[in-house]
């Protein structure tokens, strides 16, 4: 059981110019941080018009291999590698502004970027600018970058994106599965444009017998000499990667000390388990036990999540199961329960949480079977906050029901069950996407969960909408259809029954804010949480437009008043032309 064998080799050199502007380097984590994060090469090259760029290309490099593995471990390869790289991008542009360069950008802190990440058995591309990232597989070259280069006439060309040239990054994000035997190899143009395809093949034919890091540099090196005798005038950088074995590594990375763990105990009143102390049973149900406890040594109470002795057999459900400690303790938002750290030494599989004072949503819709719009308002902006908490660290919470949400004392509105959610980080290694049955509850599901297909902040928000309209009308937009289909068609037959009523006190231009939150197919829904929530207090003026009735409706006396004078007009017209 181990992590990929990756082999690295790597060399960049000056060539004939004075200075090199080109940069490169690798890392190369340790098991723990190696399978949740990866292993990085990455490069840069600084353009030849200006003078500093190799600052640019250094800093570039250095700030992605140490920011990138200080990203949360719940956020996916994508996500982690975006964020640095527009963090860099906006300091290399912001100080050439601040600089003597500021009216030409060409000479300021400017450089190309390309980095492979491999984690697990998939390798993600990142790449800006015109260096290039190969893959050679089974006797095959093939780029899988693409040169952002303009060209003019005579044969002219320039760098169209870069790091640092623009103040935002647009970069190109692939990925590709791992094979055994894999090269992957980055260069720059001064590499590339004077190392034909063919003599990088036959070179690279023996890698696999070179399989000591001391012996693939050399190789490296003699590649980019090849450039060099071939008439290269430019730096010349040049890195492989050879994949020499997979990773076989099948252990839940975030699970596996607490799953080796024993069930505990039904609990009794009075009873002890790890420092907490039982006050009474709070709920018990066929997946768990919830207790109110008092940690015996500061006194505080707290909340205890037992899982039920019933599913011990179920790995999927013990591994979701361990994840809500490890999802609630990186969420902090004062609409999402707060999970404290560890204070005890665990000997049973438990998780531990604030404890709420108030009643579940779906109590107080029973006491409030029909709530003013402001406070629905209210609620909905409350949840909303704390989804948004999820959805900054690429995590879905995926089933927002009444019975999921809080309303404390003082009217806070929290979130309190994670058994659902999915963590894209985690999701990468294998870890909270064993479970092929549907997370969430039917009613409120997103239509694409019944498709097969993955869930997205869209998702998250259509539930979100579906709460707002049930408890507008105590009803649910498309009844229980939803749930029914099973294929695109299917989908495409359902209608969206309006929130309104003869009575009812929702504005139209509002039944259109959740109409659209409501899209069967989510690329026509909202983007953002931000977006729905400001839509459901701010008349949108494309649905105020829409929903605004007909002039007849809107003033009859006026509508009929107008009706006249035009039919007398066109009486008066024709008369006159009758006379003539």
């Amino acid at each position: 059981m181990h992590l990929a064998k990756i082999t690295v080799g790597q060399q960049s050199i000056a060539g004939l110019k004075s200075v090199n502007q080109d940069y490169c380097g690798s890392h190369s984590a340790s098991d723990a941080q190696g399978r949740l994060k990866g292993q990085v090469l990455a490069m840069a090259d600084g353009i030849g018009s200006s003078s500093v760029s190799q600052v640019a290309s250094k800093a570039a490099v250095n700030s992605f291999l140490q920011d990138y593995y200080a990203t949360s471990e719940a956020w996916s390869v994508e996500t982690s590698a975006k964020r640095v790289l527009q963090s860099i991008n906006a300091w290399l542009h912001g100080y050439t502004k601040q600089s003597e360069f500021r009216y030409d950008m060409e000479k300021g802190y400017v450089c190309t970027f390309s980095a492979v990440i491999f984690k697990e058995r998939t390798a993600h591309i990142f790449h800006v600018g015109d260096a290039r990232v190969y893959l050679l597989r089974k006797g095959v070259l093939e780029q899988l970058s693409n040169d952002h280069r303009q060209y003019a006439a005579q044969g002219q060309s320039y760098l169209s994106r870069a790091l640092g040239m623009h103040s935002q990054l647009d970069i190109d994000y692939t990925s590709v599965a791992l094979c055994q035997e894999d090269v992957f190899i980055l260069c720059t143009d001064g590499v590339h444009e004077f190392l034909p395809p063919q003599d990088l093949l036959t070179s690279l034919s023996s890698i696999q017998t070179l399989t000591d890091p001391e012996s693939i540099d050399p190789l490296a090196g003699a590649l980019v000499q090849t450039a060099l005798d071939n008439g290269s005038d430019d730096n010349l950088s040049l890195q492989l990667a050879y994949i020499s074995e997979l990773s076989q590594i099948q252990d839940k990375p975030i699970t596996a000390g607490m799953l080796a763990l024993p069930l505990p105990p039904i609990l009794q009143v009075g009873e002890q388990i790890d420092g907490y102390r039982v006050l009474r049973s709070m709920h018990v149900s066929a997946r768990s036990h919830v207790y109110l406890v008092e940690d015996e040594k500061t006194l505080e109470q707290w909340v205890l999540k037992t899982p039920s002795v019933d599913l011990s057999d179920s790995d999927d459900y013990l591994e979701r199961f361990c994840l809500e400690e490890w999802i609630g303790r990186r969420l902090h938002n004062s609409h999402v329960l707060h999970v404290p750290p560890a204070e005890h030494p665990k000997q049973y599989i438990y998780c531990v949480a604030e404890y709420v004072e108030g009643q579940s949503l779906s109590q107080w819709l029973t006491d409030n079977p029909k709530p003013d719009l402001e406070v629905v308002r209210g609620i909905i902006e409350q949840v909303a906050k704390g989804l948004q908490a999820f959805h900054r660290l690429d995590m879905l919470h995926q089933d927002i029901r009444p019975e999921n949400i809080m309303i404390d004392r003082k009217g806070t509105v929290k979130i309190i069950d994670f058994g659902s959610t999915t963590v894209a980080g985690l999701q990468e290694v294998g870890q909270g996407c064993g479970n092929s049955e549907l997370l969430g509850t039917a009613l409120y599901m997103a239509p694409e969960y019944f498709l097969g297909d993955v869930g997205t902040p869209r998702s998250d928000i259509f539930s979100l909408a579906v709460l707002a309209y049930h408890m507008l009308s105590g009803r649910f937009p498309y009844a229980t259809h939803v749930a029914k289909t099973r294929t695109r068609a299917q989908q495409n037959r359902l209608i969206y029954q309006s929130v309104r009523d003869e009575n009812s006190p929702v504005p139209a231009w509002l039944d259109a804010t959740l109409a659209k939150a409501l899209k069967v197919d989510p690329f026509k829904r909202y983007a953002e949480l931000s977006e729905f929530i400001h839509d459901l207090r701010h008349p949108n003026a494309d649905f105020v437009r829409l929903s605004k009735p007909p002039i007849m409706q809107r003033n009859p006396v006026a509508f009929w008043q107008a009706a006249a004078c035009a039919l007398l007009i066109s009486n008066l017209y024709f008369i006159y032309l009758y006379l003539q």
